[in-house]
């Protein structure tokens, strides 16, 4: 069962808005065995709209619309799907009702776009819309189906929710879909994959897997689809499990995990407490430590030493080291380290100094130059990374890479 999903509107083909709803969707006709064949965005023409849904029922069993669904003039979903359809347009008195009763509620008076808004498409069944004024539609054609909804995200996911995806349900019963999705960090997509080749070629054809990268991270996300859910689930993980010690160390977790919460989990349960001392990242480690609900149990605090002063009043980096080294150099972050572990008395101290672009590097040492320490009171590692990304990239990346030192760190202890 293939599922096409259409987006209407200018704003989006122009970078205005970003498209939410095709991601949401997706993921729900996903998880009820409905596999999405196409995503397509149109602009708000009737020839678009009927050149899109003409295309989608030559290739799929079910299109999604949203968009174009209002009460203003550029809002002509419904009537390039009348055309479409071949049928006229019929005033709903259910529709025209449940508008007036909703103003009278709110002690607005209703205007005469939403009379006409209350138009539909001859052959539709009405979709109760309760987030907003315009309902959904629902079309059967030639033994598919087309359902229209508003482009506003909350009334499109209760349209799905409430009725869309039940109707589905009950129409398109689909072979189970699962997913497994292994969490990655430190390594590339192209290596992992040299790891995992011959696993991979192992896998039965029912399976597949997918990579998806990210800044410092790759997910792999394992999909299979049978005919029996529990032994599909079963067979899904029994992989994962033989693909664990493959890339062992790679790994962080799981599904939606994210790494500042794996961290935070291990921080918690070896009872340590942790610190930053950030010049080019600005704080943004200690951001994504604090997004973390109940940080507070192990982070104490960061330092944000972007000048050699404040390195040298806050974190007692030697005068003689700048001058020798350099801010951006091993022999700082070290420094900055038993300085941050000094002043904020924490168990774990991790330094980050750096040039992050797009200007202010050398020859000796160019933009994307970065320096990591992390350490204890006994013991301080150290890490350089040589980055060539743009700097608010350069920045997310020496974080993530932060995050996996602190890992590391924790592991080994």
């Amino acid at each position: 069962m293939t599922a096409h999903i259409i987006t209407i509107g200018d704003e989006i083909l122009i970078g205005q808005i970003v498209d939410t709803n095709s991601a949401w969707m997706g993921q729900q006709l996903n998880m009820q065995g409905i596999q999405i064949g196409k995503i397509v965005t149109v602009s708000d023409t009737h020839k678009d709209i009927t050149e899109a849904v003409d295309l989608a029922f030559s290739e799929a069993d079910i299109i999604l619309l949203t968009g174009g669904l209002g009460p203003t003039k550029d809002d002509i979903t419904k009537k390039a799907l009348a055309d479409y359809f071949g049928v006229e347009m019929r005033f709903s008195e259910s529709t025209y009702n449940r508008i007036q009763r909703l103003f009278k509620k709110f002690g607005k008076s209703i205007t005469e776009a939403h009379h006409e808004q209350s138009y539909m498409p001859a052959n539709a069944d009405i979709l109760m819309n309760k987030m907003g004024t315009a309902p959904g539609m629902w079309f059967e054609h030639e033994g598919k189906v087309l359902v229209s909804m508003p482009g506003v995200p909350y009334e499109m996911k209760y349209l799905m929710e409430a009725e869309v995806l039940p109707k589905l349900k009950s129409q398109f019963p689909g072979k189970p879909i699962a997913h497994r999705t292994i969490l990655t960090v430190g390594e590339g997509e192209s290596r992992i994959a040299d790891r995992i080749d011959p696993f991979l070629e192992a896998l039965p054809k029912n399976i597949k897997m997918a990579y998806l990268p990210g800044t410092g991270q790759v997910r792999l996300r394992m999909t299979g689809i049978g005919d029996n859910e529990k032994e599909l689930n079963t067979l899904l993980d029994q992989k994962v499990e033989e693909l664990k010690p493959l890339i062992s160390e790679f790994i962080y977790g799981f599904e939606k995990e994210k790494l500042e919460e794996v961290i935070g989990r291990m921080l918690n349960e070896k009872g340590k407490t942790i610190a930053t001392a950030e010049s080019c990242t600005g704080g943004f480690l200690a951001h994504k430590i604090t997004s973390v609900p109940g940080s507070s149990k192990y982070f104490e605090g960061s330092i944000i030493s972007y000048s050699n002063e404040m390195k040298m009043n806050q974190l007692n980096v030697k005068p003689s080291t700048l001058k020798k080294h350099g801010a951006v150099s091993e022999e700082t972050v070290k420094e900055m380290v038993q300085g941050t572990l000094d002043l904020l008395k924490t168990d774990i101290a991790i330094a980050i100094s750096g040039i992050a672009g797009p200007d202010g590097g050398t020859p000796e040492k160019p933009v994307g130059t970065i320096w990591i320490a992390i350490g204890d009171k006994k013991n301080t590692k150290t890490y350089q990374l040589n980055l060539w990304k743009d700097r608010m990239k350069n920045i997310e990346y020496t974080s993530t890479v932060a995050l996996n030192v602190i890992r590391k760190f924790l592991l080994e202890r």
